[in-house]
């Protein structure tokens, strides 16, 4: 009788934890975090006063909020091969939507809730709109994702500046500036919305077969088609969804600043998603994706632009130094390059030898 075959052997913690998808950004997060720390050594206290939780940490989490709201409906709409370069926009015209509710409701001195419930409607119904919009061009008429959302992207803006007849809406209402500056159990508001999206996604993505309908149409669309996945109503969702995170985003972004600007609300906020997903280890090619990877995406970026601004980088050179630290997480996350650099480490230990 034959032995039987010898199990291979488990490859060690270290292999397990450099090939993990989240190793390499939740290692770029926290030598930005440390390297703080260490030239700011106040950087990575946190002080508990009045009833709040005060600090460098729990502001970036919080100036990140909307960044990771958006990037949360980017990633799904990538997974299933498509792109969203309108959000920015979105967020414009739902920031917009919102403070225009809130100023006719209350001009005749209406109080209570009622015009917070009505602007979030508001706001949110014209986000998802939007989204139902890009998903229909996409979907429907069969365009390119990112010509179908430039089009919104371009004309987005507009939109936001007809409601709001070109003027910067200022909001004096308490209960709806509390969206973006209220604290609950002493941390910021904007975190408990992120958590409650976060985890309401995730398990709609694990428990259900939701997830693996979006892998298959990201992997093969056609043959998701074949085997009976409603490729086309499931894009269109996501589309939809995506929409209705940016409106979402734009709810706290205007909260904060008590006041919506349709100019400038969001700008470039698109490219930041984009690249939070990217550095989360989402696949832009579709099919693979990590909503966990995109959160960490996004704190990447928040805690770096925090990084630049404490450092005095001039302001002219914020972008280029972005942009090189983000390319280098990007390289160190790429399989072929890890693998031609530790090919170049054996060929000069070698030669040393």
């Amino acid at each position: 009788m034959a032995a039987p075959a010898a199990e291979p052997p488990r490859p060690s913690l270290a292999k397990r934890a450099f090939a993990h998808p989240l190793f390499w950004p939740l290692l770029a997060l926290a030598l930005l975090l440390l390297g703080n720390g260490v030239f700011n050594p106040g950087f990575l206290s946190l002080e508990w006063r009045d009833g709040r939780l005060y600090g460098n940490l729990v502001d970036i989490a919080n100036r990140a909020a909307p960044l990771i709201l958006v990037s949360l409906g980017m990633t799904l709409v990538i997974a299933v091969r498509g792109l969203d370069i309108s959000v920015g926009a979105v967020l414009a015209i739902a920031a917009t939507v919102a403070a225009w509710t809130i100023t006719r409701m209350t001009a005749g001195g209406g109080d209570g809730l009622a015009p917070l419930f009505a602007a979030v409607a508001a706001a949110l119904g014209a986000a998802a709109l939007c989204g139902l919009w890009n998903g229909l061009l996409v979907v429907k008429v069969g365009m390119q994702p990112i010509i179908a959302t430039l089009i919104l992207m371009v004309a987005g803006r507009g939109i936001a500046q007809l409601v709001s007849d070109g003027q910067i809406l200022t909001i004096y209402y308490a209960p709806y500036a509390f969206l973006g500056s209220g604290f609950v159990l002493g941390l910021p508001f904007a975190l408990f919305v992120v958590l409650a999206v976060f985890v309401a996604l995730a398990l709609l993505l694990d428990r259900t077969a939701l997830g693996l309908f979006v892998r298959a149409i990201g992997h093969n669309p056609v043959a998701a088609h074949v085997a009976g996945v409603r490729a086309k109503a499931i894009t269109l969702a996501l589309y939809v969804f995506c929409g209705f995170c940016a409106g979402l985003a734009g709810l706290l972004v205007s909260a904060n600043v008590a006041s919506a600007d349709a100019n400038n609300a969001g700008q470039l906020l698109e490219l930041d998603a984009i690249l939070a997903v990217a550095l989360g280890g989402t696949v832009l090619a579709g099919g693979r994706f990590s909503l966990a990877g995109s959160l960490v995406g996004a704190l990447i970026i928040q805690a770096l632009t925090t990084t630049i601004y404490a450092v005095g980088v001039p302001p002219q050179l914020n972008l280029v130094v972005k942009a090189l630290l983000v390319l280098a997480v990007l390289l160190l996350q790429s399989p072929e390059c890890r693998g031609q650099l530790k090919a170049l480490v054996q060929r000069q230990a070698r030669g040393r030898a």
